[in-house]
């Protein structure tokens, strides 16, 4: 198993570590709900070391990101993030990804741990353009900072006004007297605040100085399991769950990260577009249980009659609500806002309401 530069650091502070996308990481400390409820209401602390980092570089990067990409990266301009996919020329997902413009020549992509090796893969495949490429996981540590403290927290660091970096922007610059850190806010918890990219021998340093800044705000390290909870509160797909080789962005919900403009050629291009205009048979949709029940990854969705409708992709006891929510394929006759649908569970039919989302 591969080990983040912090993993000392977790096992000290009593974590909970499991396998995850082939690293040893952890997957709670003190408890999900305890952890989850830190982040909502001040700050908590994130290791995602474990993400992968590709610079895609040189004069011909932009043509190989508009090919490779669901979302249009020419629109970005330097200092901005895009949240994108690639399709995977069958009319599925190979990713999600973030892509950082710094330059007209330099661009950063973020991808899923557990994608690394195929993602890095499946760009080479693509690359007849000739791009200058190069795998940076193994180097960068990352830390997400998520909470309404956040920006309280690191600001005690850092001499960059952090209220000037706006959602899905970054700058680079120094924490804890080290230079060039990115600093981005491009969170995956909808609570606010930054995520921090920098070389794994500064990793201890800055863990150290983030949570002496954040100590009188109650700072707490976060465990796998919290991310998961707080980015279904929002509603924000993760691969392997909500998205994959076998769904398309468009029954996703995922239309607004696929830009047809400019008559752009992209992979999948022709078939998103008939997809965007004749409509798709099943969506992916947001629902919240009617009685108690924990809906959970894999459970059949049924109509009032026991019929298969579709399936749980992610699930899970709401601790803001405190009611069990959900993601989910339905057929489209089932996917307008408030209708009532099944979770199977154990048997029972349970009755839950499509919503939209965030569902907080």
């Amino acid at each position: 198993m591969k080990v983040t530069a912090f993993n000392k650091i977790h096992k000290e502070s009593g974590a909970k570590m499991v396998e995850f996308a082939g690293f040893e990481m952890p997957i709670e400390y003190s408890g999900i709900r305890e952890e989850h409820m830190t982040v909502r209401e001040s700050v908590g602390v994130f290791d995602v070391s474990h993400m992968g980092e590709f610079w895609v570089k040189g004069p011909n990067a932009l043509d190989l990101l508009k090919k490779i990409s669901s979302n249009d990266p020419a629109s970005l301009k330097p200092g901005q993030a895009q949240y994108s996919c690639f399709p995977n020329g069958k009319g599925g997902i190979v990713d999600d990804l973030l892509i950082y413009r710094f330059e007209a020549e330099k661009y950063m992509l973020v991808v899923n741990a557990a994608n690394i090796e195929k993602d890095w893969n499946w760009i080479n495949s693509q690359n007849s353009m000739g791009a200058e490429l190069e795998n940076a996981s193994d180097k960068i540590s990352q830390l997400a900072i998520q909470g309404p403290k956040a920006a309280e927290t690191l600001q005690k660091l850092t001499s960059v006004n952090l209220s000037e970096i706006k959602y899905y922007t970054f700058v680079t610059g120094p924490i804890a007297g080290v230079d060039n850190v990115i600093i981005s806010a491009t969170g995956y918890t909808g609570a606010g605040g930054f995520e921090l990219y920098f070389y794994n021998h500064d990793a201890e340093k800055i863990w150290n100085a983030v949570f002496e800044a954040g100590a009188g705000f109650g700072i707490k390290p976060i465990g796998l399991a919290a991310r998961d909870t707080l980015r279904l509160e929002m509603g924000f797909c993760l691969y392997g769950n909500d998205i994959d080789d076998t769904t398309s962005p468009i029954e996703a919900g995922l239309g607004w990260i696929t830009k047809f403009n400019n008559g752009r050629q992209f992979i999948d291009r022709d078939f998103l577009t008939m997809q965007k205009t004749e409509g798709v048979t099943r969506q992916l949709r947001g629902f919240v249980m009617l009685e108690k029940a924990i809906p959970r990854h894999g459970y059949e969705l049924t109509d009032s009659e026991g019929n298969n409708i579709g399936i749980v992709t992610s699930g899970t006891m709401s601790p803001v609500l405190n009611k069990g929510i959900g993601m989910g394929y339905v057929a489209k006759e089932y996917a307008a806002f408030g209708t009532t649908i099944y979770v199977k569970i154990r048997n029972k039919n349970i009755p839950a309401e499509v919503v939209k989302v965030p569902f907080i």
